[in-house]
């Protein structure tokens, strides 16, 4: 399952990703926000992060303006690797390399065409393992240390 959400600035590209992930048959969860009036994107980028860490959701998406609100909220979520990716290079690298489970992309910054071509390279990456996860490891000792 896949949590999606974005804030009023990544509905339209929300919208879109939705769409996509209908169209592949993959099951997902559109936890809002559901029109583009004002709101706060700790709100939706605080659901999604948490339903990914709970494992409630295998993995996230999420849009806000820039995507720099949005990846800095899900973060805080212990067990997060949210990534803010802006082409095919950084969607690719941030599942080969930090496995990250939550993709996050500025709807104001990105087409639909590429935000919907970001995911599906995302989607369809593969985590490599190997010295990349003893990196990972690395981050989680972090989380661990600093919630003492």
């Amino acid at each position: 399952m896949i949590a999606v959400a974005s804030d009023h600035g990544g509905f339209e590209l929300k919208q879109a990703i939705c769409a996509l992930l209908q169209e592949r048959g993959l099951d997902f969860v559109d936890m809002g926000t559901n029109d583009e009036s004002s709101v706060d994107y700790p709100d939706f980028g605080r659901k999604v992060a948490e339903a990914v860490a709970e494992g409630r959701c295998s993995q996230g998406i999420l849009v806000c303006g820039t995507g720099i609100g949005m990846s800095i909220t899900a973060n805080k979520v212990d067990g997060i690797r949210a990534a803010l990716v802006h082409d095919s290079f950084t969607a690719q690298m941030a599942k080969e390399h930090n496995n990250a489970n939550i993709l996050v992309m500025g709807g104001r910054i990105l087409s639909v065409d590429t935000g919907r071509k970001l995911v599906e390279i995302w989607l369809d990456s593969t985590f490599e393992a190997g010295r990349h996860q003893n990196r990972l490891d690395k981050i989680r000792q972090i989380e661990t240390e600093r919630s003492h």
